[in-house]
């Protein structure tokens, strides 16, 4: 049976800037890989109302998808509407319960807006809950098999408060790279929103400079994308770490305490 790697995000583009190199490398590890913003990215736009940008960000988001050759799954809610209660939960969990992932890549605990870390909570309820039966959605509980949880580092590759997060590991996404950025492209719309609202001159050139940044912090590779792994209590079996098969492309960090 194919097993399945599934990103979680709260926008569209928020996989293609921390997330989607280790996405490619799973699938050219034989992974069926699925892409799933939490949000419809209706307020990213000076230019545009809501609906208008709804409808563009989802276009821009399925062509990403398309680029990634991942599944893409529907938004579930609106952008500053991710908030942590039972009705989203509900909602990620019966996605989770559907595609059955043995990994689940979403943002960091700690990061820059409540939309990012409230979709980090609400990925780790959501695949903790899969196997509960007593816990209903309009998908039935499943076997509670192994799933690993992993954190991307934050945005800036800070904490809210200006402190740098050190990775647990790294991923040598150089030769995906240039998908990567093809697939971020694809969110063109955000070039004006991002360069408003984060002062950022190119969005792709900053997630480059994440990357590289990233990359030096391993010592070995040129650009890398960099996790921190959930504790396995509820989710799979002690040391459980499938990143490990990406092999060549997979470093631990030793200086992660």
């Amino acid at each position: 049976m194919q097993k399945t790697a599934m990103a979680i995000a709260a926008h569209p583009d928020d996989i293609e800037f921390m997330m989607a190199g280790t996405l490619l490398l799973l699938k050219q590890q034989g992974y069926a890989i699925h892409y799933l913003n939490l949000s419809t990215g209706n307020c990213g736009s000076i230019e545009h109302d809501s609906a208008a940008t709804t409808a563009i960000r989802m276009e821009e988001a399925k062509h990403a998808t398309r680029i990634l050759e991942a599944t893409f799954h529907p938004p579930i809610c609106n952008d500053f509407e991710i908030l942590y209660g039972v009705e989203l939960l509900r909602k990620l969990a019966a996605v989770i319960r559907q595609v059955k992932p043995a990994i689940i890549l979403t943002h960091s605990p700690s990061d820059y807006m409540e939309d990012h870390m409230n979709t980090s909570r609400l990925a780790v309820t959501a695949a903790f809950v899969r196997g509960v039966p007593n816990f209903k959605t309009d998908y039935p509980a499943i076997a509670n098999t192994n799933c690993a949880v992993y954190h991307a580092l934050p945005h800036g590759l800070l904490t809210p408060l200006g402190q740098p997060v050190i990775p647990e590991l790294f991923i040598d996404t150089t030769s995906v790279q240039p998908v990567k950025r093809q697939a971020l492209a694809a969110h063109k719309s955000q070039q004006n929103w991002l360069e408003d609202s984060q002062k950022m001159n190119s969005y792709v050139q900053a997630m480059e400079d994440f990357s590289l940044a990233i990359g030096n912090m391993s010592r070995r590779f040129e650009h890398a994308e960099g996790w921190r792994r959930h504790l396995h209590f509820g989710f799979s079996e002690p040391g459980y770490d499938p990143l490990e098969e990406l092999n060549g492309f997979y470093l631990k960090n030793k200086d992660y305490a």
